[in-house]
């Protein structure tokens, strides 16, 4: 990512986005890994959240890192102790701060003043991490985002804003329907038409919200008074009136459309009663890739700092080759450095040259079969995990790797035998169980394939 903190959607580039978004789907599909593991998130929050906090929490802990929470009771931020003393204090704490706050000044005094990247949770002007799951939700949906246009019917809100900006960013058409004293700011229309001018996405602003509806592929509301804004209920109720999202509205749009919400909902009011649980509502998968959005952001904004850590250590086992070639544990130690590092080729050869040394080498040979399929070379991966079997039949991690290669060429049968080798010499295989589960559900068995998978969790939550 071109900057170490995400405020705004205007902090991303297009390719920052899409990777975001990529990174997104691709870590759906992955579930828990270890790409943060040691690394410590705090959760700094002058308002409640049940979403951005237990997506934030979760996806943290599903990357192999720590999170804590600190409530506006506990810090005093701004009034107990200033802004730029807290940034200060958790940069030597944590490696990574995300923030929920009243004011958007707020964040970028945080920002000012920490060493360690921070997020924008939610400010009043913007909703960053909002936008990357929605259109995370829309591409998984649609298949493309090229094309789409996304309907905002109600208030120009900070949620609309990052919707604007992301959906002209990407080349997303934008349409927004609200009422005279409610639209989106002048300054976030004005950066979004610069952002439409090198995608080609439309702006439309509109009042009426039939005018947006027409042919939308995403017709999208929010609730019409947020948190903060409790004293103007009533004003805001009169004003919104006619902006409800019900099936009228949706006949405008296109045959295919989908309906968006960030949730909390007042159901009867800015949405009809029964929408968002309707076939054309994707809400809870919008609720639901809030995680998967924020894992791949957090890896990202660790990432550069994480390559630092890598380039340092790598240069440190390097030099322990160089005086001990002989000792393996100073390879491995160099060659896991360098698949951190995506120097895939540098570390085949490392595997190679240990091997050359000692043929009989188990955790070499697996190792290098994992580097292959990484690279896509499946025959020659599956050549070392059954050489790792030879000499020793009963290496658990070796049949797993063998079934996870033979699953990728779509050997499901085959893949599954191997999951239940590697049950066999070791029982208590949480990875073992978790891939023979879905060696079980791509043929089918999905009962057995649900009770694979329950067992692998309960094996995971006894890990150390």
């Amino acid at each position: 990512m071109k900057g170490k903190n995400l405020l705004s959607i205007s902090d991303l580039s297009p390719e920052d986005a899409w990777s975001i978004i990529n990174d997104a789907v691709e870590m759906k599909k992955q579930g828990i890994n270890y790409f943060l593991a040691g690394q410590t998130l705090a959760l700094l929050f002058e308002k409640p959240s049940l979403r951005t906090r237990v997506s934030f929490d979760v996806a943290m802990n599903q990357l192999g890192g720590h999170t804590i929470y600190l409530s506006q009771q506990e810090v005093g931020l701004g009034s107990r102790e200033s802004i730029s003393d807290v940034a200060r204090t958790l940069s030597r704490y944590v490696d990574i701060i995300s923030a929920r706050t009243f004011s958007h000044a707020t964040l970028e005094l945080l920002a000012e003043h920490a060493t360690v990247p921070v997020i924008n949770a939610l400010s009043d002007l913007e909703h960053p991490c909002q936008a990357l799951a929605d259109l995370t939700t829309i591409f998984e949906h649609k298949g493309t985002l090229e094309g789409i246009t996304l309907a905002f019917i109600g208030d120009g809100n900070n949620v609309a804003n990052s919707l604007l900006l992301a959906c002209a960013l990407l080349g997303v058409n934008f349409k927004i329907a609200s009422p005279k004293g409610y639209e989106v700011s002048d300054s976030i229309v004005r950066q979004g038409r610069r952002f439409a001018e090198q995608s080609g996405a439309q702006i439309v602003l509109a009042e009426q919200p039939r005018v947006a509806a027409e042919g939308a592929d995403v017709v999208y509301t929010d609730v019409w008074t947020s948190m903060g804004q409790e004293t103007e209920l009533k004003q805001r109720r009169q004003a919104f009136t006619g902006y409800q999202v019900n099936d009228e509205l949706l006949s405008l749009a296109s045959e295919n459309v989908i309906f968006m919400h960030p949730l909390p909902a007042h159901h009867g009011e800015e949405v009809a009663p029964g929408l968002i649980d309707s076939p054309r509502s994707v809400v809870f998968d919008q609720a639901e890739n809030r995680l998967h959005a924020q894992k791949a952001l957090l890896f990202q904004l660790l990432e550069t700092v994480l390559q630092e850590k890598y380039e340092q250590l790598l240069t440190e086992y390097e030099k322990s080759v160089e005086q001990e070639p002989d000792e393996d544990e100073s390879w491995v130690d160099k060659v896991v450095e360098l698949e951190k590092l995506g120097r895939l080729e540098e570390a085949l050869a490392c595997y190679n040259e240990v091997i050359e040394r000692k043929p009989h080498n188990i955790k070499a040979w697996v190792n290098k079969g994992i580097t292959l399929g990484k690279l896509g070379r499946h025959d020659e991966a599956l050549s070392c995990f059954e050489t790792a079997l030879k000499y020793k039949p009963d290496n658990s991690e070796a049949w797993i790797n063998k079934g996870v290669a033979l699953g990728s060429i779509g050997q499901h049968n085959d893949a599954l035998s191997c999951f239940e080798n590697a049950i066999r010499h070791k029982p208590d295989d949480a990875e073992a169980w978790a891939n023979k589960a879905v060696a079980l559900q791509m043929l089918g068995h999905i009962e057995q394939a649900q009770e694979a998978h329950k067992h692998a969790q309960t094996l995971y939550k006894g890990k150390p």
